[in-house]
């Protein structure tokens, strides 16, 4: 603990002394009942991460004027007292293991959606808060005077209750922020215009706040420091409106964006550990009061140096504490190795419950409620699992099978361990997906039970030596290449500009920094697709993407759809939508677009298709031990290509293959 002593340090800030610097900040789970009741998800999912030792926890947002204020089917509430014997729960739970609890208390605003409150959203004026998005109506002053005691009442009900603090989100394009954002507060009255009049809304929500909680009760307050989004708040405006409304928050949580920079709000995977602490750093110095700071933060040794600076005084982490809520425990006992990091896909946490409407899940973390309780429970006879391809879906499947006690033996073809995820890291802003397969091979490696050959071809003669009860496929899959012409004489060949995915990775140390005057042109608009467009578009090439569907991109999650338009907008990249790859040759694509043939020359081409399931051995395994007592699963993208966690999630999945043929 000495090199991370700064982490461990308490630091009390009024009647709160929060054992370390480590806090969970708020996100949302759709955890929630229906009627805004916190649920039992709820509680063991936030007893996970104060058994993982966080020094707080910010419960995610409540609303505090139903249906109006509402943010989502699930969210919790605590507009009424009913909602206190729950909430009163949580709080008995998590203190039982020495860890602070806040809540956070929201307003939705325009960011409600009218065809689930049953009304049309309000605002600061009938400027919507994102593109597209509907007009709202503008509060009128007596409605704002209302809410403003709203957010009063459900901070003495949290008081009440048992919560350690309250936090007041004034950011991320909710009510409040509304009113402090010239993107979405037209109005001519005391409440708009200047940056004094702006505040006013946020100012009077501390005051009454802090009128009725006293004195002495911890409020803290959410901002986007800079919204990111042409015309909005810059942190320098955030700081001129802070002198107005800041008086009564005793922290202030530090983050950033809006919903039409949502990729800032919610980190993309490109942007650094760390990379906003410059933001809390200014509210600090001008302040001089406890900032929380946020943005990819995985790697101990950034937090430390961060809070040893003093750029901040908490490290706040939302996803990482969804990937393992055991970070800080694992810090602070000398097991840096086996965190399993957050990647920032945004998939299950964001894309799952913005997008979808689902609950959370985790690509890195399939257990995201039920926690690793597994690992107590042991196989009752001998087993002997057989795993085809060590790849993420493989890997997680065979550590699982040797946590529980199985002889595990995986097979992998390459050199090394990790399949598609390795090579696609090799892309720069891809970097950070490393991290996982790195996690699952150290985890590998410390399991004794648990045999690994790299750079040998599984067969079935192989795999019958081994005598399993238990074979695995998790073989992968290929890029897809269906019979156009020329595709197959031109992909990845000498003399040929024309690549695949994994011959663009191959080479990717051979192309240069500055491309500008160079033409792109990429087939296929799905994730694959637009990674290889980022990666040029960003070196100045003049980048074309071609794609057979009305819009590219139509599987992403919400945080990298955004963030990806708005690079493309950026680069000014050509998108030809509805248009179909018709022939490849070695320095050009012919294609048709509105029924009339085009050709695009190009100094490097592109095709990325997708993938394809790859599954060689299935059909032959399947002959081998039809008459043998042998369970054969196919898991991951040999089944079906998709993204990394559904394979992982399948690959967990053993234990319930273990426990139907009583193994478990």
């Amino acid at each position: 603990m000495g090199k991370y002593s700064s982490i461990f340090e308490p630091l009390t800030v009024k009647q709160m002394t929060v054992p370390n610097r480590i806090v969970m900040t708020p996100m949302g789970t759709n955890f929630g009942e229906q009627n805004g009741e916190m649920s039992f998800l709820h509680m063991d999912y936030y007893e996970q991460r104060a058994m993982g030792g966080v020094g707080m926890i910010i419960v995610e947002n409540a609303c505090v004027d139903f249906p109006q204020g509402s943010n989502g089917t699930t969210q919790l509430r605590i507009d009424h007292d009913n909602y206190i014997p729950r909430l009163y729960k949580l709080c008995e739970t998590i203190h039982k293991h020495n860890t602070k609890i806040a809540i956070q208390l929201n307003h939705a605003g325009a960011s409600a959606v009218e065809e689930r409150i049953g009304m049309q959203p309000v605002s600061a004026s009938n400027l919507p808060n994102k593109k597209g998005g509907a007009a709202p109506r503008p509060l009128t002053r007596e409605e704002i005077y209302t809410i403003a005691k709203k957010y009063a009442k459900a901070a003495k009900r949290a008081q009440t209750i048992g919560f350690d603090a309250v936090e007041i989100h004034a950011g991320h394009s909710y009510l409040i922020n509304q009113f402090l954002s010239p993107l979405t507060n037209n109005r001519e009255d005391e409440f708009g215009g200047s940056l004094e009049n702006r505040a006013r809304f946020a100012r009077l929500v501390m005051e009454e706040v802090r009128k009725e909680v006293g004195p002495n009760f911890p409020i803290l307050m959410r901002i986007s420091a800079d919204e990111f989004v042409e015309g909005g708040n810059t942190l320098e405006d955030m700081l001129e409106l802070l002198t107005y409304f800041q008086a009564e928050a005793d922290i202030i949580d530090v983050s950033c964006g809006l919903v039409d920079s949502i990729q800032y709000q919610i980190d993309a995977n490109y942007l650094a550990d760390g990379w906003r602490s410059y933001m809390a750093k200014a509210v600090k110095k001008k302040f001089q009061k406890p900032v929380i700071t946020t943005g990819n933060i995985r790697d101990p040794k950034v937090a430390e140096k961060i809070l040893a600076d003093g750029d901040a005084d908490f490290i706040g982490m939302g996803r990482q504490c969804i990937a393992d809520p055991q970070w800080t425990n694992k810090v602070k006992y000398g097991k840096e190795d086996e965190i399993r990091k957050c990647i920032s896909c945004n998939i299950g946490c964001s894309g799952h419950r913005i997008g979808l409407n689902r609950p959370i899940r985790c690509s890195v973390n399939p257990s995201v409620n039920e926690g690793e309780d597994y690992k107590e429970h042991k196989v009752k006879k001998p087993c002997n699992v057989v795993v085809i391809g060590g790849g993420t879906a493989g890997l997680e499947a065979a550590c699982t099978a040797a946590e529980v006690g199985c002889t595990t033996f995986l097979i992998e073809k390459e050199s090394q361990l990790g399949g598609l995820s390795v090579k696609i890291s090799q892309i720069p802003d891809k970097k950070r997906l490393a991290d996982f397969p790195h996690y699952l091979i150290h985890r590998a490696q410390s399991l004794r039970n648990l045999i690994t050959f790299t750079g040998m071809e599984a067969t079935t003669s192989f795999i019958k030596m081994l005598k399993p009860d238990f074979i695995i496929n998790a073989t992968g899959s290929t890029p897809l290449l269906p019979p156009i012409k020329g595709l197959h004489e031109n992909m990845d060949k000498e003399n040929s500009r024309v690549s695949g995915i994994l011959g663009m990775i191959k080479n990717i140390t051979n192309y240069p920094m500055e491309m500008q005057g160079k033409k792109v042109c990429v087939v296929g608009g799905g994730a694959v697709g637009l990674d290889v467009v980022e990666f040029f578009a960003k070196r100045g090439a003049d980048v074309s993407i071609v794609e057979m569907l009305p819009v590219v991109g139509k599987d992403l999650d919400i945080v990298t759809k955004i963030g990806t338009y708005d690079m493309m907008e950026k680069h000014h990249v050509h998108i030809l939508t509805s248009t179909a790859l018709q022939e490849v040759h070695p320095d050009h694509f012919i294609v048709k677009r509105n029924d009339e043939l085009e050709t695009l020359a190009f100094d490097y081409g592109f095709v990325c298709l997708g993938m394809r399931s790859y599954s060689p051995l299935m059909n032959e395994l399947k002959e081998a031990f039809d008459d043998e007592d042998v369970e054969l699963l196919n898991i991951g993208d040999s089944v079906r290509a998709r993204r990394i966690i559904d394979g992982v999630a399948e690959g967990r999945n053993i234990l319930i293959a273990l426990k139907q043929k009583n193994f478990l």
